[in-house]
């Protein structure tokens, strides 16, 4: 909850910025889906945009589901903002970790059961687009583009694509304290899900909010800007749906600075002038 659409939105000032997320899905739910998201991005000079490195792990039962991918965002100055043009590519890899299984008629050796230690791998991809300025934001960006299959000799997973449109506005109330509405809509081409969320920033510093995922969970937002490098955020999400079981999300980022010396610009061409 606390970041979304990560590939396209970054290289957007001259810091590097590391972030961990932690998240547990429905908490007291034995073998309930736990995720571990690692990302470091930032802008480069000389390449008009940034790079980014991003690591999930996704955990549900004996299940994990591990993802690395590369980034690159192009970023170009547009009317009074910044236009954000990024692909992604990298390795998924699905894995039966350790545990017994049990069948529901007691018998060993069912086929149906995948085998542990069972593990496959695949190619994917992902591209976005973004725009921001001082005030407005949007964007919207397709992961698992290539739709790869990962299939091991027990079990077959088609990744489907799926597709993320974000925008929020960003109003100051006054020199201290701002709010920013946002929008966010995640769909497979089949269904679709729906986020409305408002944020409140004071002084800079600290920022609350409520997101409302209809038929699904209210969430309560929070965090804090310790100073320019290092933020915390934490999100709780309060079930409205028939799964009572509340998840639970922590954020820790810290922005830095990496010497690297400017490309020199030469042109000797009138048409790059």
């Amino acid at each position: 909850m606390i970041m979304k659409l990560k590939i396209i939105s970054f290289g957007s000032n001259d810091q590097y910025r590391a972030t961990a997320v932690h998240r547990t899905q429905w908490m007291g739910f034995e073998g309930a889906p736990t995720t571990l998201n690692l990302n470091v991005e930032g802008a480069v000079p000389g390449i008009h945009g940034g790079l980014g490195l991003n690591v999930i792990s996704d955990k549900i039962g004996y299940n994990e589901f591990l993802g690395l991918s590369f980034s690159y965002a192009y970023r170009k100055e547009v009317l009074s903002g910044v236009l954000g043009l990024g692909f992604s590519f990298g390795l998924l890899q699905d894995a039966i970790g350790g545990g017994e299984w049990i069948a529901p008629n007691g018998v060993s050796g069912d086929p149906a059961i995948p085998q542990m230690g069972d593990k496959a791998s695949g190619f994917d991809m992902g591209m976005g687009a973004y725009y921001n300025n001082n005030d407005v934001f949007f964007g919207l960006s397709m992961t698992h583009l290539n739709e790869v299959s990962i299939a091991s000799s027990s079990n077959l997973i088609q990744m489907k694509r799926h597709y993320y449109i974000t925008a929020g506005y960003s109003y100051d109330i006054d020199d201290m304290l701002s709010v920013r509405p946002m929008l966010f809509i995640k769909s497979d081409g089949v269904t679709s899900q729906l986020d409305f969320s408002a944020l409140l920033l004071y002084n800079k510093k600290f920022w609350g909010g409520v997101n409302y995922r209809p038929e699904d969970a209210i969430v309560a937002m929070m965090g804090l800007n310790v100073n320019e490098s290092l933020h915390f955020g934490f999100a709780y999400d309060v079930p409205i749906s028939q799964i009572a079981k509340s998840s639970i999300e922590f954020m820790v980022g810290y922005n830095f600075d990496i010497s690297i010396d400017r490309i020199p610009k030469s042109y000797k061409n009138p048409r790059f002038l």
